[in-house]
Order: C-alpha cells, then structure tokens, then sequence
C-alpha cells in the first residue's frame, strides 16, 4: 500500500472510532493507539527514516497531516463530551428556587461575651468610657502602685505567673487583675477619669469556681467631689439592671482591699433553698462584687494629690457573674469548647440590659 491509501485508512479507522467515543477514557485510549509513544502513527513516523528522499518527501507532510487531524478531531470530541456531562451535571443538581430554604445552624454567642456585653452597655449608660491594657505588665503597676506590700501572698509564685528574671532583676507578670489599667490611665492623663476596664486576668488556681485565666471588669471614677455615696448608687443601679430585679435589696459590708480605704464587699439578696437559687426574694446574701474609695497612697503614686482630688473603684469577675445570672454551676465549662454546651447557654443574638428597659430582646 502506498502512502495514500495507509493515512487514509488510518484516518478512517481512528476518526470513526473517535466520533464514536462516549467517554474521556475512551478517548484517552485512543490518542494512545494513534499519538502514543507506540500508537500508529508513531510507528510511521519513525518509519522516514528508512524512506529514500524522495519517498519522505511525499510521506512526511501526510503523516503530519494525519497526526494533526486525528490530534484535531481528539481535541473537538472532549469539548463535546465535556459539554454534555456539565449539561448532565447542571441538570441532576439543579436547584428548585420554589423550594423552602434549607435550614443552615447558627452560631452562639458565649455566655462570657454576652455578659461582657451586658455590663459595659449598662456602665454605658451612666457614662463610663471603656479603657484596656497589656495582659503582661510590669510589678509596678500590678502591685506596687496598687499599695500591695513587698509580702502580700498574691505576690508569690504560687498565685502569680512571672515571666523570666530579665538582666537587671526585674520581673515582668501576666496581670493578676485589670487594675494595672487604673494605674496607666491615671498616669497618662489629669482627672476626671470614668472608665470600665474588661479584659482577661490571670492565677495560679483551677476548681469549680477558679481558672487559670478568668475575666475581669473593674471601674475607676476619680474627680474633686467624688465620694461613697456615688460608688454607691452606681453599683445598685448597674446590679438592679444586670439582674433586671427593680427592687434588688444590695448590702455593703466593710471589707478590707489595699487599694481602696475604706472598703466594702458588695452582697445581693437572694433565697437559697432546697437545693434552687433565686435572686431577690429571700433572708439570704450572695457577694458579687468589691469596691471602695481609691487609697490616697494609690493617687500619689499615680501624681495626684489626695487633698484635691478623691475617686471609687470597683471590681467583678465576669465568669461569676455570668454563672450567677444564668445557672452555670462549673466556671470550667466556659473554657471545653463543648458545642453542646454552649448550644445550651449560648445566645443566638445580642440582648442586652439598659437601665431604663432591662433586657431587650
């Protein structure tokens, strides 16, 4: 068979076979058969080189041509295969815009962010301004500043985390309170100051009611006329709209803190019975929070001077606080990253109290 009659019965062969394809794979099998390193047409072209020059002038320019068609009418029919397995595709996953929407799950809220939430909105609206701070601070302003004496036990390693002794001595710690922010807002401006500090504290402690790292919220009013009676009548109204009791009963009682003087822990009323819990009916107390006039000893070390100016501090744990409000018997649960739980105390929205309306939903 001359050159003619072999491409032509190639070309037949294998365009028929193509047109013919239902598949990639069949298709792939053939441009093996006819391009591969082994396929016919292969075979021809190493076949030249045994072709006198007359003979491969004639043949070359066929097989090239035979090549580049059966390469063409591979290529054409996969464009066609492809088109028709999306159209197959779009049709059997087609989605009925008529149809209801799918339910999607939705995230929660965890009860430490609602919380935190809840109370910097409430201090809000008695025109608190939100301060922050670094969690890793200098001795200075976590203790020294704060009045704590050189052998007060919060200092020692087994309640404190220190981070390594640096060359000239000093020791940096991860905040034992957000008080430290106290110290860096007093410093940094003159007075008046009011401002809620939120952010997260850390000990050396882990039980039911204490973690490694917890959250805190403290607040700082410093003005020439501020006094007990304000520090008072700030902290019932933020309790009475935390816990949306109207006539919540709050007690102070004289405590002792070396920061402020004087000093009192603040209770609220609540009934403890037969195993339940319920704030603001009952003969019984529950302590939520300290507070107190800031020490003078605190003001100077800040630059001011306690003849002229006076202010109140106060301090809660949010982690409590939210388990107070909401039944939360373990403070380690907030911390598992358990979805069932938080499913279960989570908030699908933000609601939070004010002090005109309570909680709005």
């Amino acid at each position: 068979m001359d050159t003619d009659e072999i491409t032509a019965e190639i070309r037949t062969e294998f365009l028929d076979a193509i047109a013919g394809a239902e598949a990639s794979d069949d298709l792939e099998r053939l441009r093996v058969a006819a391009l591969g390193k082994k396929g016919r047409i292969s075979q021809l072209m190493r076949g030249l080189g045994a072709m006198s020059e007359l003979e491969r002038k004639r043949a070359g320019p066929a097989y090239n041509r035979l090549k580049t068609d059966i390469a063409d009418a591979i290529e054409a029919r996969r464009r066609v295969l492809d088109a028709t397995a999306l159209a197959r595709r779009l049709a059997e996953q087609g989605i009925d815009v008529t149809l209801p929407a799918r339910p999607e799950p939705t995230g929660s809220l965890h009860p430490v962010s609602q919380v935190l939430d809840e109370i910097t909105e409430i201090f809000a609206d008695m025109g608190f301004a939100i301060a922050e701070g670094p969690d890793i601070e200098t001795d200075f302003n976590n203790f020294t500043a704060l009045n704590i004496p050189p052998e007060h036990p919060a200092r020692q390693m087994h309640d404190t985390f220190y981070l390594p002794e640096k060359d000239d001595g000093s020791r940096l710690l991860l905040r034992t309170h957000t008080s430290p922010v106290q110290i860096r807002t007093m410093m940094a401006s003159p007075p008046p100051h009011r401002i809620v500090i939120p952010g997260r504290t850390y000990r050396c402690d882990y039980d039911m009611t204490h973690t490694p790292m917890f959250h805190q919220i403290e607040g700082l009013v410093v003005d020439r006329e501020t006094h007990m009676g304000h520090l008072k009548g700030c902290l019932i109204d933020f309790a009475r709209a935390f816990f949306e009791v109207a006539d919540l009963p709050l007690r102070f009682r004289p405590s002792y803190f070396p920061f402020t003087e004087p000093s009192a822990e603040v209770d609220i009323g609540c009934s403890a019975r037969d195993g339940g819990f319920r704030i603001g009916k009952g003969e019984d107390w529950m302590e939520i929070l300290g507070c107190g006039m800031v020490h003078d000893r605190v003001l100077e070390n800040c630059g001011l001077d306690p003849a002229e100016y006076q202010g109140f501090a106060f301090g809660m744990g949010i982690d409590r606080i939210a388990m107070l409000k909401y039944g939360i018997r373990d403070l380690r649960s907030f911390f598992d990253s358990d979805l069932r739980w938080l499913r279960h105390y989570g908030f699908a929205a933000l609601d939070v109290p004010t002090l005109g309306q309570g909680l709005s939903r």
